[in-house]
């Protein structure tokens, strides 16, 4: 399938180029840290962080029917196996649980962002564009999360998803109402980080289900 517009996605020299690698790269880092959480060692923790940096995009590019981005490309790779030996270097340090949250925040925003535009570039429908924003942040850590036996960000009432739904909307109806894509994305991309970085801040979270829950 070929693209209704080039954003050069795979450019790092590109707003959009950057976003891709930085997001790619954050979320290797937090697979990393999911895997320094455990002890493992440093080919689990190269797993850990290619599996996260590159999962959510693989699951996109497959959706969506175009050729995945990081077989095309060795630099992705190369990101997640650099971030990953940044991590183990790095050592035990009593701050890394929330360089995790924080670098999650900035791969929710970035990814939210680039799966959006590249799902657009590809014609797809504004809507799916959103779906296909949030399926490239979120699933990633998903998968991390099931890897590292830790409750899925799915299953989490604080706000994760909503973050990158958030930038990715906001992308889309940007370039709806005509906005180029580059400004698009230094707008959509801070709304998500913002939005996730009140959750962690304040402890902002989504209103529950009313009612008692029962089992039986």
């Amino acid at each position: 399938m070929t693209p209704i517009v080039d954003p050069a996605i795979a450019n790092p020299e590109t707003v959009l180029g950057a976003l891709d690698f930085a997001g790619v790269a954050v979320f290797a880092a937090t697979g990393a840290l999911a895997a320094a959480r455990q002890r493992h060692d440093l080919v689990t923790f190269a797993f850990f962080g290619a599996i996260t940096g590159v999962g959510g995009g693989t699951l996109r590019d497959l959706l969506i029917g175009v050729p995945v981005f990081w077989v095309q490309d060795w630099r992705y790779i190369a990101v997640c196996l650099f971030a990953s030996v940044v991590v183990w270097m790095l050592g035990a340090r009593r701050w890394r649980f929330r360089a995790l949250l924080w670098l999650d925040a900035l791969g929710l925003a970035a990814y939210g962002v680039m799966g959006a535009a590249k799902a657009e570039a590809f014609g797809v429908a504004p809507l799916i564009c959103v779906v296909m924003g949030a399926l490239t942040a979120c699933f990633g850590g998903v998968v991390r999360d099931l890897l590292a036996g830790e409750p899925s960000i799915l299953l989490r009432r604080e706000i994760t998803v909503s973050a990158a739904l958030l930038a990715s909307t906001i992308f889309v109806a940007a370039r709806l109402f005509g906005m180029d894509v580059w400004p698009a994305a230094l707008i959509a991309a801070p709304c998500g980080f913002a939005l996730r970085a009140g959750a962690l801040v304040w402890g902002w979270s989504l209103p529950a289900f009313p009612g008692t829950s029962s089992r039986g």
